[in-house]
């Protein structure tokens, strides 16, 4: 049986790929959960330094499945508890990206739709190819996308999320890219180098110290200004203990490769 999310380990860096082309990697009541089986491993699995996600295919992930949503309201209540345990059931999967202590990079091509392109949002990081288009275009069958609206009004302006949401139109990578839903747009045959460039950038600091910064960054963001400065200060205390940062800092003065455990 083929695993609908596929994980390859190369070394540190773990590369997840959702594996229903068929779909264009719908994110099915199957997929979700194999996603959140795949997260909830990463998470202990302190030998992965970095995280990358992307599509089989032609596309990153087309949303929801919407034939699957469909036969929901076969039941007696019209569909009622299986739409809220489903939208339940995804909000929880893209809440464990933010919660990972690695930093997670989508690894964007052909389209990121809906619920698509929350995955996408929530992500710590994305890397497009040229030519990828991004929506949440639900409204424009009738369905606004309120949940995919809760990661993308909180990684772009308000006004462009709001445009996105009510009109349904999509926008491409270089325009994703000026509104920082991704940080950066490659030409599509570059897209894993470019990709796994960044993720090995990342996989070479030292992971407790990024780990400790990401989960900080996300915590800090939901705060006051003072408390966050509090809050974040306290965090840089616990990190200038670490032995390793202390080693880190010594080879930097010392002009030496830091000797991390």
């Amino acid at each position: 049986m083929t695993d609908l999310v596929e994980m390859e380990k190369r070394g540190v860096i773990a590369h997840l790929t959702l594996n229903a082309p068929q779909s264009l990697n719908a994110l099915s009541d199957a997929m979700l959960a194999a996603l959140k089986a795949r997260f909830d491993a990463l998470a202990e699995d302190r030998n992965v330094k970095v995280v990358v996600l992307k599509g089989a295919g032609k596309a990153f992930c087309a949303g929801h499945d919407l034939k699957e949503m469909q036969a929901g309201r076969d039941s007696p209540d019209a569909g009622r508890a299986y739409f809220a345990d489903l939208f339940a059931r995804c909000a929880e999967v893209m809440q464990m990206i933010p919660a990972l202590p690695q930093p997670v990079i989508a690894q964007v091509h052909g389209i990121a739709t809906a619920a698509g392109c929350q995955l996408v949002a929530s992500c710590d990081l994305a890397v497009a190819a040229e030519g990828t288009r991004f929506g949440v275009n639900g409204v424009n069958i009738g369905l606004f996308c309120s949940t995919p609206m809760v990661a993308l009004s909180r990684v772009v302006p308000r006004k462009v999320a709001f445009e996105m949401l009510t009109t349904g139109e999509f926008i491409d990578a270089a325009s994703a890219r000026e509104v920082g839903l991704v940080n950066r747009v490659v030409a599509h045959d570059a897209l894993d180098t470019a990709t796994t460039a960044l993720a090995e950038t990342l996989a070479a600091k030292l992971g407790a110290a990024v780990a400790m910064g990401k989960r900080t960054f996300y915590e800090q963001a939901e705060m006051h200004l003072a408390a966050a400065y509090a809050h974040a200060g306290a965090v840089m205390v616990e990190n200038m203990l670490l032995r390793d940062t202390a080693e880190g800092v010594q080879a930097f003065l010392e002009k030496r490769k830091p000797d991390w455990s």
